[in-house]
């Protein structure tokens, strides 16, 4: 008759076989999942294609552009006049930043189309303050950016449409300071106006208190 100990090795032989086969029998599973190889040929499917084409109206996670003039700047085939976003002055300085950045080198930082690039040969752009591009609704310039024209390429994969209608809306405040007038600056800021800009590398003065020295409380 077999010993305690030895019924209880056996059992435990057994358990390990049985988890060692399992296991293996899962692996392979991995190895042999269903699947179908990229644009194989398939039996299941009545076009035979493994590569299923995409559900009608299928979106792009973060890519939904549910309203036409924020998206293309037009509504109803024609280019929208207003900005679809607030006008804040974080957008104009985000234009400015973008605009510096991507723009500028042919069409300067002033808008007048003698950018760095056009200097070293490249074809001169119109500066912004042509009365053609002045007469423009401000969709025009964001459908530029986004699709090119002429010479110029599109911008839509370097520049996000937040960040486009940012550059549209800095355009038209350029093509506006070019052509103000005092009227035009709200009353409370035109004191501004006046005021002497800093001489070069001055340092603003400080507001705060000065600190006292270490030990002279003591």
């Amino acid at each position: 008759m077999k010993s305690r100990r030895e019924v209880w090795r056996a059992s435990a032989m057994a358990l390990l076989l049985a988890a060692g086969f399992a296991g293996a029998g899962c692996r392979q599973d991995m190895h042999d999942a269903p699947r179908f190889n990229p644009l194989r040929v398939s039996d299941f499917y009545d076009d035979r294609r493994s590569a299923r084409p995409l559900i009608e109206d299928t979106v792009p996670r973060g890519w939904l552009m549910a309203d036409d003039a924020f998206a293309t700047g037009k509504v109803n085939g024609q280019f929208v006049a207003e900005l679809p976003v607030p006008l804040t002055l974080d957008l104009l300085k985000r234009g400015e930043n973008r605009f510096n950045i991507y723009c500028s080198p042919c069409h300067s930082r002033t808008g007048n189309g003698d950018g760095i690039v056009v200097r070293r040969g490249f074809k001169q752009p119109p500066s912004y303050h042509d009365p053609r591009l002045r007469a423009q609704p401000i969709g025009y310039f964001f459908d530029v950016i986004s699709h090119g024209f002429g010479q110029m390429p599109d911008y839509a994969a370097q520049i996000q449409p937040q960040d486009r209608w940012a550059i549209a809306a800095y355009v038209r405040a350029l093509q506006v300071s070019r052509h103000a007038n005092v009227a035009d600056v709200p009353a409370a800021d035109r004191p501004q106006l006046d005021a002497q800009p800093p001489p070069a590398g001055a340092t603003k003065p400080s507001t705060e208190a000065p600190k006292e020295k270490e030990g002279a409380a003591r």
